[in-house]
């Protein structure tokens, strides 16, 4: 079992880059172990074959610097809410023990971000339970539940709890995106036109990092909604905001 700090949970494999990429480079920076779960392998996607995706995911991995990436295969618009699917995502929690755990939008354009998101809150508190037993490998797992579950924002313009500096990894952040090159703007593709297809969107992410850095005095940031109270052991940790 290789123990993480961090787990990020995607229901897409471009999820969590667009959503929380730049916090997560900034953990590994710190020498944080960071890995990803790709719910689904986005095999519905109007662009790009699955094959693609998995090996797009794999550069992401790579640009970022991620201790693991695993993709749980579950379907991708079809997934549920379920015991089966809870059971899938509290095996990988209980397996790397993350302290955090980020996870999709509670609610979104794309039905699957909300969706992945109650599953993976739910699963996490569940993942804590001793009666609740799982597998590893043939050998039974110790009951794990993170510290803390904070959802990332996605598309539409949620308000957040608490944002994070990213100022020093929006480049990276911009560059694990594009890692995903069968989904992003490319103007010599044939592929039809999406919603995140567009050179607009790609301008719109950089935009919303900008807009909630802004919030807090730095030059782009990243925003999380969290449902519980979150604690500071300093004053000296809360940015100074001088705009």
């Amino acid at each position: 079992m290789d123990k993480l700090d961090i787990l990020a949970f995607g229901a897409h494999p471009d999820d969590v880059e667009l959503g929380c990429a730049g916090t997560l480079l900034g953990a590994i920076a710190e020498g944080k172990k960071v890995g990803v779960i790709d719910i689904t392998k986005g095999e519905l996607g109007t662009r790009g074959t699955t094959a693609q995706r998995i090996s797009e995911a794999q550069l992401a991995s790579e640009i970022m610097g991620l201790t693991v990436r695993e993709n749980l295969g579950m379907a991708d618009g079809f997934f549920i809410n379920n015991k089966e699917h809870q059971l899938a995502i509290i095996e990988t929690i209980r397996r790397f023990q993350p302290s955090i755990i980020f996870c999709n939008a509670p609610e979104d354009r794309h039905p699957d971000h909300g969706r992945a998101a109650s599953l993976v809150e739910e699963a996490a508190f569940l993942s804590g339970l001793v009666k609740i037993q799982t597998l590893h490998n043939g050998v039974p797992q110790a009951a794990w539940r993170p510290t803390q579950v904070f959802h990332y924002i996605q598309s539409r313009s949620l308000t957040p709890n608490f944002v994070v500096d990213i100022s020093k990894y929006i480049d990276k952040k911009m560059e694990s995106i594009l890692a995903h090159s069968s989904q992003f703007y490319d103007p010599n593709s044939n592929e039809p036109a999406t919603f995140i297809s567009s050179a607009a969107f790609l301008e719109f992410v950089k935009g919303r990092a900008k807009e909630l850095g802004q919030q807090i005095g730095v030059e782009y940031a990243e925003g999380f909604i969290t449902k519980k109270i979150l604690g500071i052991g300093s004053l000296d940790a809360i940015i100074q905001n001088k705009t």
